[in-house]
């Protein structure tokens, strides 16, 4: 799994013309899942994303996690960050999870992350042309692969 974490103000997802989703303060995940990508990577990956310190304290240092100030988590799944662009100039998505899996994968990430946070996690649509709007706060964006856990 490919996660890249973004420090946010606030963002939203917009479908059709319709927002589906937003949240304040918090953290907007885009998630890649590969083929190879299991729940123990989820677990792991949902684990760091929840203790990730990176909100300021009081003397203004990234000390604090997401639920040390009350923040909010935004999931939205993006394949593309499984594109492989070495060889010519169209990305190839070989590496990227079919939905058959992917999907159920997407869904046990959000459980995990509403379970570690205590509160109801915001969502994209899986596979629908999404409209992501956010302020990065910071900015702050952090990558993490559950293939470079070490």
């Amino acid at each position: 799994m490919r996660a890249v974490i973004q420090r946010v103000s606030t963002a939203t997802v917009t479908i059709n013309g319709d927002m589906k989703s937003a949240i304040g303060i918090g953290f907007l995940v885009l998630l890649g899942i590969e083929a190879i990508d299991t729940q123990d990577d989820a677990d792991w990956l949902c684990r760091k994303i929840v203790q990730l310190r990176v909100f300021a304290d009081e003397a203004g240092l990234m000390n604090k996690d997401i639920k040390e100030v009350d923040g909010e988590i935004m999931v939205v799944s993006q394949f593309t960050l499984h594109a492989a662009y070495k060889k010519g100039n169209r990305p190839s998505f070989i590496r990227a999870a079919r939905p058959e899996q992917a999907i159920p994968l997407y869904e046990y990430t959000v459980a995990q992350l509403t379970e570690l946070l205590g509160k109801p996690i915001a969502t994209g649509t899986f596979g629908a042309d999404m409209k992501v709007a956010l302020v990065n706060d910071g900015p702050v964006t952090i990558i993490m692969d559950t293939q470079n856990k070490e």
